[in-house]
C-alpha cells in the first residue's frame, strides 16, 4: 500500500488491524483515568473511528467475525464465571431472584413500552427482556473488599445463570419466530430441534471433555478444544432455530466445573477473549452507533432515560421482594441491587441481534433509537451499579469484625520438591487449589542436587523448575524456585523447610501400583520435621475429579495442624467447587461443621459419622475413578495417633490404586527447641 492510495475509510488489513490494536492498547489506560467502565471505552472508540465518527475504519467483513467471536466469548466466560457451588448453597434464594430479576422487568417492560415509547408487542417483550439480564461488572468490588462470600452476594451471583438463561431464551424463540414463522408446524419442529440438540449438547459435552481433558494435559490443545465446543453449541443452537449465544452460555455452563478459576487454562481463555476478540466485538458495536441521531433529536435520549429508569425499578423491586420474602437485612437488598442492577454481555448481545432482526415492512425489529438507547443504559446502569456496590460492601465490611488468624500460627508456606517432570503440573496445580489465594509469595518449588550429579541432571532439575514457573504464572500465581546441592533430597529438603520456614510439605508419588505410599524419603522427612506433610498421588487431572473424601482419625481437633489442613481442604473445596465428604466420629465432625459453619465461605460438604477409623476399605464402594481420597493421618505420639496408623501406607497402596489419593500428616509441636540441654 502506497501513501497515494491511502484513502478513508481505510481498507488494507495491515492498517485496520493496527488501529484496533492501538485501539485495545490506548483505550483502557484513557477511560479508567476518567472512571467510565471498559466496556463503554470501547464502544465509544468504535463510535470515534467508525463511519459515523471520522471514518478511519469501516464495518467490513473482518469486524463481522471477529465480533461474532467476541459475542460467543462474552457468553461462554459469563457461564464459566458462575459460582456453581455458591447456586447450589443458595440455590432456593438465588432462583427467586433470579425469576424475580427476570419477570418483574419484563411485567414492568412491556407495559412501558406498549404505553411510553409506543413500541409493538414483539419489540416491547425483546426491549423487556434485556432490562433483566444482568452483568456482574461491580463484582471485583466485593473482591476487593473481603465481602464476597456474603449470602446476598451468593444469592445475586448464582441469580445470574436463572436470569441470563431466561433472557437468552427469550431472544432466541423471538429471532427464531421472525425468522422462521410462527405456524403450528414450526412450533413443532423448533421445539423438536431444540430438545435434539439441547439434549446433546446437555449429554455429550461434560462427558467428551472430561474425558479429553485427562487424555491430553497440553493447555493449547484444551484451548483448542473449548473453542471447537463454543462454536459446536453455538451452531447447533443456531440449526435448531435459536440463537447461538444460548449455546455459547450453556458450553461456559457445563464446562464450569471441568475449568476452575485456578486452572491455567481458564486464565488463557480469559487472556485471549479480553485481549483480543470481546474488544473486537465492542469496537464492532460502537460502529454502528451514530451520535448524530441520539443529540439531534429528543427520541434516543427518551428511549434510554425510559430503558434506565424502568431496568432500575425493576431490579430494586426484584430486590426489595427477596429480601423481604426470605427476611434479610437492607444492606443485603443494597447489594444484591448493586449487584444485578449493571447491564452488559446479554444486553448488549441481545440489542445487536434484535437489530440485525428485519421485519416484513422493512424495519428493524430494535430501531436505531434502542441501539444507541442501549448504549446510554449500559453507562448509567453500571455508574448506579459501582456507587451502590460500594457503598454498601464498605458498610458490611466495617459492620463485621475482621477475624484474625491465631497469633501463634505461622505464615503459610508450601514447598514442593521436584524430581520426576511427570508430576510436575499436578503438583504446582495441586499447591494452587489448597494454597491461600489472599497470600503472595507463599509457593516454592524446589530442585536437589548431589554434588556429583552430571550436566544432564542438572538441566533436567532445571527444566522442573522452569515448568513449575511456567505453570503457575499463567494462572497469575508467584512461585519462588529453589535450587541447591546436597548430600542427599532428604537432607535437602530439611535444610529449605528450615531456611524458608516452610509449613507445609507437598510430595508427589508415583501413579504405578508398585510404588510404596511411604517410601524412605517420607519416612525421613516426617521424622525430622515437624510441619504439615501432603503426599499426593493424582491419578487425573484436578478439575476432573468429581468429589473430595476425607477420613478424619479420632482426636484430631486436638492437633497442633488441625486447622491449617482444614484450611487447606476448604480452599482446595473452593478452587475446584467440588463437595468434600467427611468420614469422622460424631465429635469430630461436630467440630468440622462448626469451623467450616464459621468459615466465611458457604462450602458443600457432607458429614458421615465412622466410628472404625482403621476400616478404610468399606469406603472403597463410595470411591469411583474421578474421587480424591484424603486420608489424615498422624505421626507417632501425636494425640490422634494409633497403632493400626503404621498400616495405612500398605492399605492405601493395596485397596486404592485407581483414585486419587492425598496422605495428610498434620503438623505437630516442634518439640526440639525443648529439649533438654545437659552440657
Amino acid at each position: 500500500m502506497n501513501w497515494s492510495e491511502l484513502s478513508l475509510p481505510i481498507t488494507d488489513p495491515t492498517w485496520i488491524f493496527l488501529i484496533v490494536l492501538l485501539i485495545i492498547l490506548f483505550a483502557p489506560l484513557l477511560f479508567n483515568r476518567l472512571r467510565i467502565p471498559n466496556i463503554i471505552g470501547m464502544i465509544l472508540a468504535g463510535v470515534l473511528i467508525g463511519e459515523h465518527g471520522l471514518n478511519l475504519l469501516a464495518r467490513d467483513s473482518s469486524f463481522e467475525l471477529f465480533g461474532n467471536v467476541g459475542l460467543y466469548y462474552i457468553m461462554l466466560l459469563a457461564g464459566l464465571d458462575i459460582n456453581m457451588e455458591d447456586f447450589k448453597h443458595n440455590r432456593r434464594k438465588a432462583a427467586f431472584l433470579g425469576l424475580l430479576t427476570f419477570s418483574v422487568p419484563i411485567v414492568l417492560g412491556i407495559i412501558v413500552n406498549t404505553s411510553l415509547l409506543k413500541y409493538s408487542l414483539a419489540t416491547s417483550i425483546l426491549l423487556a427482556s434485556m432490562y433483566a439480564s444482568y452483568t456482574l461488572i461491580s463484582y471485583p468490588i466485593v473482591l476487593r473488599l473481603g465481602v464476597s462470600r456474603e449470602r446476598s452476594v451468593s444469592i445475586a451471583v448464582g441469580a445470574t445463570a436463572v436470569t441470563d438463561t431466561l433472557t437468552l431464551l427469550v431472544l432466541a424463540v423471538m429471532s427464531g419466530i421472525f425468522e422462521g414463522g410462527t405456524g403450528k408446524s414450526f412450533w413443532i419442529t423448533m421445539a423438536f430441534k431444540v430438545l435434539m440438540s439441547g439434549a446433546l449438547i446437555l449429554y455429550s459435552f461434560p462427558r467428551i471433555a472430561r474425558w479429553f481433558f485427562r487424555k491430553y494435559e497440553d493447555t493449547v490443545m484444551q484451548f483448542i478444544f473449548v473453542m471447537v465446543l463454543l462454536f459446536a453449541a453455538a451452531g447447533l443452537m443456531e440449526l435448531a432455530g435459536l440463537e447461538g449465544i444460548l449455546g455459547a452460555f450453556l458450553t461456559g455452563i457445563l464446562l464450569n466445573r471441568l475449568i476452575p478459576s485456578i486452572s491455567p487454562l481458564k486464565s488463557h481463555l480469559e487472556f485471549v477473549g479480553n485481549a483480543l476478540f470481546i474488544p473486537y466485538f465492542l469496537i464492532g458495536v460502537g460502529m454502528l452507533i451514530d451520535l448524530g441521531v441520539i443529540f439531534g433529536g429528543w427520541g434516543a435520549i427518551k428511549v434510554a432515560l425510559v430503558m434506565t429508569a424502568t431496568a432500575l425499578t425493576g431490579k430494586w423491586i426484584a430486590s426489595l421482594l427477596t429480601q423481604k420474602t426470605f427476611r434479610m437485612a437492607a444492606t443485603e437488598r443494597r447489594l444484591m441491587f448493586g449487584l444485578s442492577s449493571s447491564q452488559a454481555a446479554a444486553t448488549l448481545a441481545a440489542a445487536l441481534i434484535g437489530h440485525e432482526i428485519i421485519l416484513p415492512d422493512g424495519s428493524r425489529l430494535l430501531n436505531e433509537d434502542i441501539l444507541n438507547g442501549t448504549i446510554l443504559l449500559i453507562l448509567f446502569t453500571c455508574i448506579v451499579s459501582s456507587i451502590t456496590t460500594d457503598r454498601t460492601a464498605r458498610r458490611i465490611a466495617m459492620e463485621e469484625p475482621v477475624i484474625d488468624r491465631d497469633p501463634d500460627s505461622r505464615p503459610e508456606k508450601i514447598l514442593i520438591p521436584l524430581a520426576n517432570p511427570d508430576t510436575v503440573k499436578d503438583l504446582v496445580c495441586l499447591s494452587m487449589a489448597v494454597r491461600d489465594p489472599m497470600l503472595t509469595d507463599n509457593l516454592y518449588a524446589l530442585s536437589i542436587l548431589y554434588d556429583s550429579d552430571n550436566s544432564k541432571a542438572v538441566s533436567t532439575a532445571g527444566r522442573n523448575l522452569e515448568t513449575a514457573a511456567k505453570i503457575a504464572a499463567s494462572a497469575h500465581v508467584d512461585l519462588k524456585t529453589l535450587s541447591r546441592y546436597d548430600l542427599n533430597i532428604a537432607s535437602g529438603i530439611i535444610h529449605t523447610v528450615k531456611e524458608q520456614n516452610i509449613t507445609s510439605l507437598l510430595i508427589g508419588l508415583r501413579r504405578d501400583a508398585d510404588s510404596p505410599i511411604l517410601g524412605n524419603l517420607a519416612v525421613n522427612l516426617l521424622k525430622s520435621l515437624s510441619c504439615e506433610v501432603l503426599l499426593s498421588r493424582l491419578m487425573v487431572p484436578i478439575n476432573t475429579l468429581s468429589q473430595i473424601v476425607v477420613t478424619v482419625p479420632p482426636k484430631a481437633e486436638y492437633e497442633a495442624g488441625f486447622s491449617r489442613w482444614v484450611e487447606h481442604l476448604c480452599h482446595l473445596s473452593t478452587s475446584l467447587e467440588r463437595p468434600l465428604h467427611f468420614h469422622a466420629s460424631p465429635e469430630t465432625l461436630k467440630i468440622l461443621r462448626k469451623m467450616l459453619e464459621e468459615n466465611t465461605r458457604r462450602l458443600e460438604a457432607l458429614y458421615i459419622p465412622m466410628e472404625d477409623y482403621s476400616n478404610l476399605t468399606a469406603l472403597a464402594s463410595e470411591l469411583d475413578d474421578d474421587s480424591l481420597l484424603t486420608v489424615i493421618s498422624s505421626r507417632p505420639g501425636s494425640i490422634s495417633h494409633d497403632s493400626s496408623f503404621e498400616k495405612l501406607p500398605r492399605l492405601l497402596g493395596r485397596e486404592f490404586t485407581s483414585c486419587s489419593l492425598i496422605l495428610l500428616y498434620p503438623e505437630k509441636f516442634d518439640d526440639s527447641a525443648h529439649s533438654l540441654n545437659l552440657s
